[in-house]
């Protein structure tokens, strides 16, 4: 990965060279990681997320006209549209970034024309959100750039609203929260349903958090994602008969869930038990935090991957592999999968003098497997979405 400062240089320079002259503001949009609460959000639970320093790195300036020129520098393309009659790219990267700029139309907030490079260093495909980060980054980067006065809650949701409404992509706002809302050294215990967030402590002077990634993204994530949220609002249905203010499932409790197992067709006790649970898990995990300690933090996060593997069924053999690797090392303190499952990240919390130690062990054992190269990302818990000096 390229250090920061000199990305930033780099982008700069493409600006000059495209653009012919110096861009008016640098924003970095960053990446995310979600420590705890998997797959509560949906169900209006607890997520505990955190911005990271794997970015997209942003640099703007304002045009004159109504034009809309950006320069993707990662795939090496640019693209221009008409601030006033747009419609959706078949290159796909521009509708994250003309989404953005629809739903701050569909506010009342009127960007002029600009000039944009963008470029960074998430890697593709592990799941960390470079989405909301480039759309974070641009609705950051045209509110100061045209002084529109937009909120920074209101932000994250018009950014979740051009996922949703204009890419076609039906995500929570965990993502774009955790990008905007980042704090250095800390997660944000959000609350899904009333976006009520509290920061709690992560401090790692002694330990570096490690994403390792395995490479491989099994093609039924996307139909069994649906398959658990209609489990999930199965199970609501159930407990509505008996406490009729359930709405979501973060409303229950696992011991009400436990109670009406018998009603629960298939599998969806066991949805039920793993979301209740979970949520209840973030809150208990947010007082270790408090007292700084990492190790129970650590087995907290053994105990979701547990539940995601036996309960909600959305792990697989590849990420079981290196949660199972990581259990008889002193080392390390957790691990578990991250994101929606079927392949992506596990996040691991290792002893930072260890770290090497840690990477080329887990690359030998998964390559041997599986026979494929594990690429793995320390990562650093930074502030949220922000202007870099230029």
């Amino acid at each position: 990965m390229i250090a920061q400062a000199a990305y930033v240089h780099q982008i700069e320079a493409i600006f000059r060279k495209e653009f012919n002259r110096e861009p008016a503001l640098l924003v970095r949009g960053p990446g995310r990681i979600n420590l705890l609460g998997e797959h509560t959000d949906y169900n209006g639970g607890l997520v505990l997320p955190a911005s990271i320093d794997k970015e997209i790195v942003f640099a703007i300036a304002r045009r004159t006209d109504r034009t809309g020129r950006i320069v993707a520098e990662n795939v090496n393309q640019s693209f221009s549209f008409d601030l006033d009659d747009f419609t959706q790219s078949p290159l796909g990267w521009p509708n994250y970034l003309m989404g953005v700029v629809d739903q701050l139309q569909k506010a009342g907030y009127f960007p002029g024309g600009f000039e944009l490079v963008f470029g960074g260093n998430i890697p593709s495909g592990a799941g960390l959100s470079s989405s909301a980060a480039l759309e974070c980054g641009l609705a950051f980067g045209l509110n100061k750039l045209f002084s529109l006065g937009v909120s920074t809650l209101d932000m994250v949701k018009l950014s979740q609203r051009a996922e949703n409404q204009f890419v076609g992509v039906n995500c929570g706002i965990m993502d774009q929260f955790a990008s905007m809302f980042g704090r250095d050294q800390s997660v944000i215990q959000l609350d899904c349903k009333s976006l009520h967030h509290e920061y709690f402590p992560f401090l790692t002077t002694d330990y570096v958090l490690i994403l390792c990634d395995t490479g491989v993204k099994h093609s039924l994530g996307d139909s069994e994602y649906n398959t658990r949220r209609q489990e999930c609002e199965t199970g609501v249905a159930i407990l509505q008969k008996y406490k009729p203010d359930i709405r979501l499932l973060r409303d229950a409790s696992t011991e009400l869930v436990d109670a009406h197992r018998d009603e629960m067709p298939g599998k969806v006790y066991q949805r039920c038990r793993y979301v209740t649970e979970e949520i209840r898990r973030v809150r208990v995990a947010c007082e270790f935090l408090l007292q700084n300690d990492l190790a129970a933090f650590g087995k907290k996060m053994y105990e979701t991957h547990a539940g995601l593997q036996h309960d909600y069924e959305v792990s697989c053999p590849e990420l079981d592999f290196l949660v199972d690797q990581t259990r008889p090392d002193d080392a390390v303190l957790g691990a578990r999968m991250m994101g929606g499952g079927f392949g992506g990240c596990t996040i691991n919390i290792v002893a930072r003098e260890a770290a090497d130690a840690f990477v080329a062990r887990m690359s030998m054992a998964y390559e041997e497997a599986f026979h494929i190269e594990l690429k793995c990302y320390p990562v650093r818990i930074t502030d949220g979405t922000s202007v870099l000096e230029v």
